[in-house]
């Protein structure tokens, strides 16, 4: 980090065992301020308080639903009112759907979209417009696997696409905000042993999930999460418009 501190942004982090809470931890850790949103208020707050008392840097969480560009303005106004200038920005909110393509209703669909795409959207528009007023910033998006492959891993066509939708995303804007001294990378996880996805799940999945992994076994949270702090890092700043995988081995191309 530069002798300035920055903060950085992460949303969807209140969860204990989530990759938002590790990646807002492990950004703390490095020394950055962390505003945390999510749509448990409270949460937010707790896992905040949790972050300041443990590494000593300042943190907030706040209330903020990314589909929602009124909530998220108010949640990113808090954010910059009490801490320093945001330099960073990991969109992690989402969720899953492992329904079958003809089982799908446009009611999932639109949901599924919505929070993982549209969502990464509402929140980059919102943070990026002060990172190209400053001439810095780092944005790094939560994709998918499934997005690349296909599916074949845990999501459905709804999730699937509104993964890649946010790969197109990643590139077009990285394209456009390079100039500007902002980069806009995209992470693409596989299988990770989080409490969320395994709620949906069974063991015998679980089991053939690992299984199927070249390295025989689930990503961590915190393994994730570390890719998301180099990408917010000044040391990434000749990274742009790339997708990073981390599926041990279970897409190679």
């Amino acid at each position: 980090m530069s002798t300035e501190q920055l903060t950085a942004i992460v949303t969807g982090a209140a969860s204990q065992r989530g990759i938002g809470r590790a990646t807002a931890r492990k950004l703390a850790q490095q020394g950055w301020a962390v505003g945390i949103i999510d749509l448990d208020g409270d949460a937010a707050a707790a896992a905040a308080s949790e972050i300041a008392a443990e590494f000593g840097v300042p943190a907030l969480g706040v209330a903020g639903n990314v589909t929602d560009p009124d909530s998220v303005d108010a949640a990113v106004t808090a954010i910059e009112r009490a801490l320093p200038r945001v330099g960073g920005l990991a969109n992690i909110a989402g969720i899953t759907s492992p329904t079958r393509f003809f089982e799908t209703t446009l009611e999932e669909w639109n949901r599924v979209m919505t929070i993982n795409a549209t969502g990464t959207y509402i929140v980059s528009k919102r943070v990026a417009a002060s990172m190209v007023e400053a001439g810095y910033g780092r944005i790094a998006n939560m994709s998918s696997v499934s997005a690349i492959r296909g599916g074949g891993v845990f999501g459905g066509v709804p999730y699937s696409a509104a993964k890649a939708a946010i790969l197109g995303f990643t590139r077009a804007l990285a394209r456009e905000l390079g100039p500007t001294g902002v980069t806009v990378n995209a992470v693409a996880p596989g299988v990770v042993s989080t409490d969320i996805r395994a709620a949906s799940s069974t063991p015998e999945l679980e089991e053939k999930l690992s299984a199927d992994v070249p390295v025989g076994r689930q990503a961590t949270a915190d393994e994730v999460a570390a890719l998301f702090a180099f990408l917010l890092s000044p040391d990434a700043g000749y990274l742009t418009g790339a997708t990073y995988d981390i599926n041990g081995g279970s897409h190679i191309y």
